[in-house]
């Protein structure tokens, strides 16, 4: 669950479930080799299901779980931190960032 996508994952899912094509619009930042890892380890650890469809072109649906469900309200409490403290997460960044260039300049 340690994953860099799954929170992203999570929230594509908390509407209902989608196929792996659906799920690529959204993170289409992510490359289809990582997002099928993503998704098999979180089926692996148990937030999603995977459903495969025997049909004349194969489809997979992927659902989030009870207990992925029970992950929501954890990725609602993080963005509601994150909004309000953005800026000075921003600024910390930016002093490290110049700290290390300046420290750069000096050897």
């Amino acid at each position: 669950m340690g994953d860099k996508w799954a929170g992203t994952v999570i929230r594509c899912l908390q509407d209902g479930p989608r196929r792996f094509g659906e799920l690529r619009v959204p993170l289409k930042s992510v490359t289809p080799k990582v997002l099928s890892e993503t998704t098999r380890a979180m089926e692996h650890d148990g937030p999603i299901t995977r459903t495969a469809y025997d049909e004349n072109l194969p489809c997979v649906d992927y659902a989030l779980t009870s207990l992925g469900r029970t992950l929501i309200p954890l990725l609602d409490a993080a963005r509601a931190w994150s909004e309000p403290h953005l800026p000075s997460l921003l600024a910390a960044r930016q002093a490290a960032a110049a700290a290390t260039t300046t420290g750069a300049d000096q050897d």
